[in-house]
């Protein structure tokens, strides 16, 4: 299994497209947080032979459990393994709508294609969401 560390899930490259990105701070982190995600539901879709929509709480708590550069970061207990596997597929949620956008499978969908729908979806500072 490949660890979350060496799976470089978001690399200073994607940090950098972020930042450059047309997007409110709370957006910015949105779309790190979804390209983290993505990375992770790949690892986890690989390692289980199963399509990144077909991954649900099961799957990603166990990998969380089972990923040695977690535990050795972070005592993954209960609390800490529901916190960190709603965020992954919370995530997904706004990646199913930028795969959509794009007409593509949230397999094919490539960081670009996630930044700019997070642009197209982004809301100037202070304004309210819908």
């Amino acid at each position: 299994m490949q660890s979350l560390e060496s799976a470089s899930f978001l690399s200073p490259e994607d940090a950098a497209r972020v930042d450059a990105a047309l997007l409110t701070n709370r957006d910015k982190f949105l779309a790190r947080l979804a390209i983290y995600a993505q990375r992770s539901l790949h690892q986890i879709s690989r390692e289980l032979e199963m399509q990144i929509e077909d991954i649900g709480t099961p799957q990603v708590a166990d990998w969380i459990a089972r990923d040695p550069s977690v535990r050795e970061t972070v005592d993954v207990d209960a609390s800490f393994a529901s916190f960190f596997t709603n965020l992954v597929l919370a995530a997904r949620s706004k990646l199913e709508a930028a795969s959509r956008a794009n007409n593509t499978t949230l397999d094919a969908l490539s960081v670009e294609q996630t930044i700019a729908w997070f642009e197209s979806q982004s809301k100037p500072e202070g304004e309210p969401e819908p």
